[in-house]
């Protein structure tokens, strides 16, 4: 029977069905709370606007709260295993597993399954939802809650360098030589490094020899003076591909385009450790609810009328949250080049595993 997982069905559905409904109604607790204060802290800036009203409120929510459910779905698995764990307890039902000849890791199964298909559902969400409001969002707030971009592709406050000119634009959209820059900005310097012009202009897009900017208002810095020449060709040396990756943005993009910015980058000789980083951790992310359970199995067992089932859950509660703050720690070190990316992203998964795993044995088995 100790070999056996899951001796009895009754039972692996009860626990399974007792965590889920646990995790979705803190899940949807906690999203539902930050998404009210989100929103306040962002509907000034929403309906300042001219024309932005209730609709765009409501586009701002749909957007927002794809990513309040990324990021606050392992802390909802953590809490929902603490609140299921203590129950359990208090009313000695773990206590009635036990005495049936079920151990510790048998107690813990469901819910392992359970927290398997949590990350399973958490991986997909993330890529094929996640992502693309991301990119929309991010790129919505570089036009200022201006017209909702309708490509998902694009890219906000993109940053490049025109030899000695500096290039910026607000939004890009297009890809290759369909490529359109918004908000257009060139900075030309002299060969000090100083600021001797700018241009600006609502849009660019290619012409071969540089970017036609439509439009174009020319500031000369030494006179003050400014003028309104005809379309203009700047940035001769900045190529589409150049812009295309010069800021990428892993949380906007799914694991095989991040796979091919990484590529692209590398083959320009460009630093990717911090994109290896966080490939790494978009599939070491979701499976951190698998550790939950584990983690929070301390709350689980022990005597109720010993009056430690509050302690228990406070040292579980504590070992989740130090998971999350060594797992964010390890991608910074990586981020930085302290820690190879593989390692940065893994390394607290399986530190904390081992915990887990130690706890559980040395207490209960």
């Amino acid at each position: 029977m100790q070999l056996d997982f899951f001796p009895s069905r009754t039972l692996t559905l009860y626990l399974a069905r007792l965590f889920i409904t646990r995790t979705v109604g803190v899940l949807l607790m906690l999203v539902l709370i930050l998404q009210m204060l989100d929103l306040l802290s962002e509907s000034g800036k929403i309906l300042e606007y001219q024309g932005n009203g209730q609709p765009q409120l409501w586009t701002y929510v749909t957007l927002r709260a794809p990513q309040l459910i990324a990021r606050f779905l392992p802390y909802s698995v953590l809490l929902a295993t603490l609140i299921t764990f203590v129950a359990l307890n208090q009313n000695s039902e773990v206590i009635a597993m036990k005495a049936a000849g079920l151990s510790a890791h048998q107690v813990l199964a469901p819910l392992f399954l359970t927290a398997m298909v949590v990350a399973g559902v958490s991986f997909v969400f993330n890529e094929r939802v996640v992502t693309r409001s991301s990119a929309t969002l991010k790129a919505w707030q570089g036009a200022d809650y201006g017209p909702l971009p309708k490509d998902s592709g694009v890219r906000a406050n993109v940053y490049v360098r025109d030899g000695a000119n500096i290039l910026m634009a607000a939004s890009v959209s297009g890809q290759g030589r369909a490529m359109v820059l918004s908000g257009v900005s060139w900075y030309r310097r002299d060969g000090q490094g100083m600021v001797v012009e700018q241009v600006r202009g609502p849009r660019a897009t290619f012409a071969g020899n540089g970017w036609r900017l439509d439009a174009p208002e020319s500031f000369d810095v030494k006179t003050t003076t400014t003028r309104r020449p005809g379309p203009l060709v700047i940035a001769p040396d900045v190529e589409p591909g150049q812009i295309a990756i010069s800021k990428v943005d892993a949380d906007a993009q799914n694991l095989f385009e991040l796979s091919d910015s990484i590529a692209e980058l590398r083959a320009s000789g460009r630093r990717t450790t911090e994109l290896e980083g966080k490939w790494w951790h978009k599939l070491s992310g979701p499976l951190s609810a698998l550790l939950m359970p584990l983690l929070g199995a301390v709350a689980a067992f022990g005597l109720a009328r010993s009056g430690q089932v509050v302690i228990r859950a406070i040292i579980g509660m504590a070992l989740g949250f130090t998971y999350f703050v060594v797992d964010n720690a390890a991608l910074a070190m990586g981020n930085f080049g302290g820690y190879p990316p593989l390692i940065a992203a893994w390394a607290p998964f399986v530190l904390f595993a081992l915990v887990g795993e130690t706890v559980l044995i040395r207490t209960e088995e």
